[in-house]
């Protein structure tokens, strides 16, 4: 799905999405956050601020953070791919997640 603010999801358009996440297209860590959350079957938002300084500018604002990706799972701010990997492999994702 795609709309003005050029953001995607991986659900249908009326489910709201528990994760949101900021990315670039081509950054690969993005690309991890994506494929981890989807081999998951976790719905998300993916927010893309390429081109687009105001969205770039609010991530930064909102997390304190000028990396991508910058991942929300509900009002939790995880951090990045980093993080979000080492909470799937304690287990801790999944207890994020049903949160």
């Amino acid at each position: 799905m795609q709309s003005d603010t050029d953001s995607q999801s991986s659900q249908q358009p009326d489910v709201p999405a528990k994760v949101r996440m900021y990315t670039t297209r081509s950054c690969p860590y993005c690309m991890a956050a994506r494929s981890l959350l989807s081999d998951k079957g976790v719905a998300f938002l993916d927010i893309a601020v390429d081109s687009k300084p105001e969205l770039r500018a609010e991530m930064t604002r909102i997390s304190g953070e000028r990396t991508v990706p910058q991942i929300w799972v509900g009002e939790t701010h995880v951090g990045g791919y980093t993080e979000l990997a080492a909470l799937e492999r304690g287990g801790d994702l999944d207890l994020l997640l049903d949160a």
